[in-house]
């Protein structure tokens, strides 16, 4: 448990030169991949989470702790191939056309990819066809889109309108974020769910892919 403790002070602190290492000692010492990543790091960035909703930590210091449990992820990959937890879900997500903001993007593709997921990462800029069109060849069980500016988050409902044209919207479940959204705004365009934060946001997919 002192391990598993120590990584999630070393998320929290953004040492990833640390947790590069405790990764190594905990695989060498036979800590199951996925106990390290679900009683170690993820509970570093639920604090991670809570801080920065409290405004007790800043954007340069969340991405930092989001970086140094990717660092430690990327290192159990491999050991997670052909484990079943490994395949929780597949999740497309991106940021919409016009917006080029992608930081609190950024930090969900990892978390999710912590918990297990594969992730389709779309990147900013993303049109309506795009996502459209990745919905229908690949078949996520959601889909995540991201907005910064109040002048593109109306392109999620575009998005949503048209899965609903192409009858697809039945077919995934939808999340959106972003700084100028609210819980109003998602209900009104027909959104699954709404994420305040990165790490609520995950916590949403899983709960969203559960009930799917």
């Amino acid at each position: 448990m002192e391990m598993l403790k120590r990584f999630s002070e070393a998320v929290l602190e953004g040492k990833l030169d640390e947790v590069e290492q405790l990764t190594r000692d905990a695989i060498e010492a036979k800590y199951e991949p996925l106990k390290i990543i679900n009683e170690g790091l993820l509970p570093g960035m639920e604090i991670v989470g809570k801080r920065f909703k409290a405004q007790e930590m800043w954007i340069p210091e969340v991405l930092l702790s989001a970086e140094t449990m990717k660092a430690a992820v990327n290192i159990l990959k491999p050991l997670l191939v052909g484990d079943s937890a490994s395949k929780a879900g597949l999740f497309v997500i991106g940021t919409v056309k016009s917006d080029l903001h992608d930081v609190g993007k950024n930090i969900v593709v990892i978390l999710l990819e912590g918990a297990g997921f594969e992730v389709i990462d779309l990147g900013m800029d993303v049109s309506e066809r795009t996502f459209i069109e990745t919905v229908r060849e690949k078949k996520p069980h959601a889909l995540g889109m991201s907005a910064m500016l109040t002048t593109t988050m109306m392109e999620m409902k575009k998005v949503i309108d048209l899965l609903k044209e192409e009858g697809l919207r039945d077919k995934v479940k939808v999340i959106v974020g972003g700084a100028p959204l609210n819980e109003n705004f998602s209900r009104e365009i027909g959104a699954d769910a709404y994420a305040e934060n990165a790490v609520t946001g995950v916590d949403f997919i899983k709960e969203l892919v559960k009930k799917k």
